[in-house]
């Protein structure tokens, strides 16, 4: 499973210190999570899954679709 929420940033031309100032954590954590070099916790996905307006699927690479289905 891969991660997307390296291509959503730099989709978005933002820095790893704005999403890890908008997550409440350092730079050098978030850094770590686009590595999966940690896990990213689960308050934190549907933290970024709202942010990017993305479901949850599509963040943690389950889906291509970026729609939310309810």
């Amino acid at each position: 499973m891969r991660l997307r929420i390296r291509d959503l940033r730099e989709d978005r031309d933002l820095k790893q210190k704005e999403i890890a100032d908008l997550l409440m954590c350092d730079q050098s954590l978030y850094s770590k999570y686009e590595r999966q070099e940690r896990p990213l916790p689960l308050e934190l996905a549907a933290q970024l899954a709202i942010f990017y307006n993305v479901s949850l699927d599509y963040l943690v690479g389950l889906t291509n679709s970026k729609e939310h289905h309810r």
